[in-house]
C-alpha cells in the first residue's frame, strides 16, 4: 500500500495507456503486427533469419511509453537496422492504423481503480492532468467518457506541435505541470512504463508511482519509481493538514 499525503501534493499527472486504460496491451499487439510484417518481409528479401517481435520483452524495452517514431527507431536499432526517415515515419503511421483498428473492433477498457483514485483526488482539490505520448490520447479518453477527469492533456500531438522531447525526457510532464500552474516537486506522476518513471525522476517530480508486477516492478524501481503498486487500488490518500478530514 502507498499512502499519499495531500498536504504535500497539489497535482497528479497520469500516463494513459496501461495506467488509466487497458490499451497498453493493444499498443503491444499493434507493434507486434507492424514489426513482424516488416521483419518477415526483410528476411525474405535479405535471407536473414526471421526473429519475431517479442510481445513482452521488446515492447517493454524499446517502445513502451515512447513517441511512435522514437519507438520505431529504438526497436530497429536493437536489431542493428537503419532506415531513412521516410520509412520510419511510414512505419509509425502504419502502427497507428493497426492500433486504431484494434480499438474500433474491441473498444477501450478502463482500470476502474484508476478512475476511482482520480475522482477521489479531484474531490479533495487535487489538480489532474494526463500526459501520453500517443497521438490518439484525446480519442481514447472520449470513448469511455473520461475527458472531464483532466484539466490538462499533453499528448503526442503536442510533442510535434511544441517540439517537445518524448519520454524518457521530462518535457511532457513539465509541460503538464506548467499548464496546471504547479511546481513539479508538488506533483505526483503515475506511470507503467520505464521511460515514463524515468521522465518523472528527470523532471524532479515529488513522487513517481509505477504500476506493474514481478520483473516489471523491479525495472520500474530501477528507472526511478519511488514506489510501485500492482494496482492503483493500493494507493490511499490522506490529508494531514490541520482541520482536514483524514483518509480516502
Amino acid at each position: 500500500m502507498v499512502i499519499i499525503d495531500l498536504g504535500s501534493f497539489d497535482a497528479f499527472v497520469f500516463d494513459l495507456d496501461g495506467v488509466i486504460t487497458r490499451t497498453a496491451a493493444v499498443h503491444a499487439r499493434a507493434w507486434k503486427q507492424l514489426f513482424d510484417e516488416y521483419l518477415a518481409a526483410r528476411a525474405a528479401r535479405t535471407g536473414e533469419p526471421f526473429v519475431p517481435f517479442d510481445l513482452e520483452a521488446d515492447y517493454r524495452r524499446y517502445v513502451d511509453g515512447k513517441p511512435c517514431q522514437a519507438g520505431v527507431r529504438s526497436f530497429l536499432a536493437s536489431r542493428a537496422i537503419e532506415e531513412p526517415r521516410q520509412t520510419v515515419v511510414g512505419l509509425g503511421k502504419l502502427k497507428d492504423g493497426y492500433f486504431l483498428g484494434l480499438v474500433a473492433r474491441e473498444g477501450v477498457e478502463v482500470f476502474d481503480s484508476a478512475v476511482t483514485l482520480i475522482r477521489q483526488a479531484r474531490a479533495r482539490g487535487v489538480r489532474t492532468a494526463v500526459a501520453s505520448s500517443s497521438r490518439n490520447c484525446a480519442a481514447i479518453l472520449r470513448a469511455p467518457r473520461l475527458s472531464s477527469l483532466f484539466e490538462v492533456r499533453v499528448d503526442g500531438v503536442d510533442l510535434e506541435r511544441l517540439g517537445l522531447a518524448g519520454k524518457p525526457a521530462s518535457d511532457m510532464f513539465l509541460e503538464a505541470a506548467r499548464r496546471l500552474g504547479m511546481l513539479p516537486a508538488r506533483a505526483a506522476v503515475f506511470e507503467d512504463a520505464t521511460a515514463g518513471v524515468a521522465a518523472g525522476r528527470a523532471g524532479s517530480f515529488g513522487l513517481g508511482i509505477g504500476t506493474g508486477a514481478a520483473e516489471h516492478a523491479t525495472a520500474l524501481r530501477a528507472h526511478g519509481a519511488h514506489a510501485v503498486v500492482a494496482d492503483l487500488a493500493e494507493v490511499h490518500l490522506e490529508d494531514r493538514r490541520p482541520g482536514a478530514t483524514v483518509a480516502v
